[in-house]
């Protein structure tokens, strides 16, 4: 079976690793489930962020989120990792995500143009 390569964007690893311990391994869990190929327990797509991007839900005592694009072949995108303190997703995690995809989609089609 094919595991497809995680890669994170920005700052997320670290935001992940600040979790509480049951968020992070939840989070783990629910990336790797995405690396084999299967679906997440709970998500929804962020179109609001672009095409392609979803968002891992985790529920402890407090809610935990994954934003993500996994539809690149080479593998798959951690795009913003964060702590949700509201019933709506802050503008500000949502931009940030959005700055992440653009930065990410031109450092792509740079790589594309230097083959």
């Amino acid at each position: 079976m094919l595991v497809k390569q995680l890669w994170f964007v920005g700052a997320s690893l670290n935001d992940l690793r600040d979790f509480p311990d049951n968020a992070r391994r939840e989070a783990g869990h629910q990336l790797h489930l995405i690396q084999l190929g299967e679906t997440p327990d709970d998500w929804k797509p962020m179109t609001t962020i672009g095409p392609g991007v979803y968002e891992i839900r985790i529920h402890t005592a407090v809610e935990h989120r994954v934003f993500y694009i996994s539809k690149h072949v080479e593998g798959i995108y951690v795009l913003h990792v964060f702590q949700k303190t509201t019933r709506q997703t802050r503008l500000a995690d949502i931009n940030l995500a959005r700055e992440r995809l653009k930065a990410l989609n031109d450092a792509r089609r740079a790589a594309a143009r230097r083959k």
